[in-house]
């Protein structure tokens, strides 16, 4: 019996005249009823990014895959409901006029979380016709007014911090705890090091979780760590294909969504860990 069927006849008890042992019998199966449902509404992880995230449909096309496919693989899905939200093509400001904040933003509830990583498509430019999706380099306020040829209206554009602010403060205020990832380095190398992220994008996002008090996942220092260990011609050879070097293979994405519970781990004061499997927290 739901909580609608049990109110109506406890209205319907109370106009007649039952024992008060009765009327407090069915207050509490209200009541009871109302924990019970209560505690079965398991929290979320939502993710949002581009495609290195979630590349197409998130089932290898083209056999290219996104860390966030796999991640759901180390979470105890019984307790906490693993959702990958991310889109190919987008940067902080194009999943945001794009209408996909919008259309993820009302499912995020009180105790829910929400992992971001961009920076890929940020830095293209801010007004060409093919894209249109590239954001004022940096966290300040600074902002562009432009006429934009893709959707045929002037645009307001902010930086790469101020939208990774928007989505901390938009989600914080529906009662969330926020994650923000620094993007997964290229297969891109000189002189046997793999480049890193650590004085664009990665470092802009640290910086962005310190302002607005959102935990940090320094997901490109963590993966390009063990790229250099690993060696280029390895890197090349086992997780990236010839055509691609932004996205990786499979093997290439469970080493990113290990990289990624590694830095979960790391985080001793973030609530999430305790939804790992434990097979992850070994």
């Amino acid at each position: 019996m739901n909580n609608a069927n049990l109110k109506s006849r406890l209205a319907g008890f109370t106009s007649s005249k039952l024992s008060l042992k009765s009327l407090l019998l069915i207050f509490a199966v209200v009541l009871l009823s109302s924990f019970v449902m209560k505690k079965r509404e398991k929290p979320t992880l939502f993710l949002i990014g581009d495609s290195t995230v979630k590349n197409g449909k998130g089932k290898g096309d083209g056999g290219l895959w996104g860390w966030g496919s796999f991640l759901h693989e180390y979470f105890d899905t019984a307790r906490i409901s693993v959702k990958n939200e991310a889109l190919g093509g987008t940067s902080t400001r194009t999943f945001m006029y794009r209408g996909r904040w919008e259309a993820v933003l009302p499912q995020i509830k009180k105790g829910d979380y929400l992992m971001m990583q961009f920076g890929h498509n940020d830095a293209g430019p801010l007004d060409d016709t093919a894209r249109a999706r590239g954001t004022i380099q940096g966290i300040s306020d600074e902002s562009k007014e432009i006429y934009n040829p893709i959707i045929k209206q002037n645009e307001v554009v902010h930086s790469y911090g101020w939208y990774l602010k928007k989505f901390v403060a938009d989600a914080k205020a529906k009662g969330a705890t926020v994650i923000i990832c620094s993007p997964i380095p290229r297969n891109a190398w000189k002189d046997g090091k793999v480049n890193r992220a650590n004085q664009d994008y990665g470092k802009w996002a640290q910086e962005t979780a310190g302002q607005c008090g959102a935990f940090f996942i320094d997901l490109n220092t963590l993966i390009a760590d063990d790229y250099d260990a690993e060696g280029e011609t390895k890197v090349k050879t086992d997780y990236f294909n010839t055509k691609d070097h932004t996205h990786p293979i499979e093997a290439g994405a469970r080493l990113n969504t290990l990289k990624v519970v590694e830095g979960i781990k790391g985080i001793k004061n973030l609530s999430l860990r305790k939804y790992l499997t434990r097979q992850a927290i070994k």
